[in-house]
């Protein structure tokens, strides 16, 4: 049975690695983000809830940089200050789509923020996952 998982690992390694990695860059993000809005930000405030969007991103992806890069497409590109800004770039346009999200469901819909930010969470993870793969850590030939 352990033979079979590790098999099942090492086939999907990258994916289940990125999983944990965006899981845990998504508590990071809520944990921010839920920390700005439930002490001195208004989520029914348009402009404080992009803030807290805003804070909470910049922390998850300080953290998603350094745990993708190391742990799940393990780049050895020597050029990290290349490669950071690729990221963020990426991840700048992720944000936007955060906060299109957020501004639809919340302020339009009036959907409740803390579950208007776990569905976008969903989307951005998989956003994240296909421009990290295709356009920061692609492996060179």
């Amino acid at each position: 049975m352990i033979k079979k998982i590790k098999k099942i690992y090492k086939k999907y390694e990258e994916i289940i690695n990125y999983l944990i990695v965006g899981v845990l860059t998504t508590v990071v993000s809520l944990a921010l983000y839920y920390l700005l809005v439930l002490t001195f930000l208004n989520p029914h405030n348009a402009v404080q809830l992009q803030i807290a969007n805003i804070l909470s991103w910049c922390g998850a992806v300080a953290f998603a940089f350094i745990t993708n890069r190391k742990y799940v497409f393990k780049s050895k590109n020597k050029n990290i200050k290349k490669e950071a800004i690729t990221f963020v770039s990426s991840r700048i346009l992720t944000l936007l789509m955060d906060m299109g999200i957020m501004f639809l469901t919340v302020t339009i819909l009036k959907m409740n923020d803390k579950v208007a930010k776990l569905i976008s969470q969903v989307v951005i993870t998989i956003a994240n996952y296909i421009f990290s793969k295709l356009f920061v850590f692609k492996k060179e030939n």
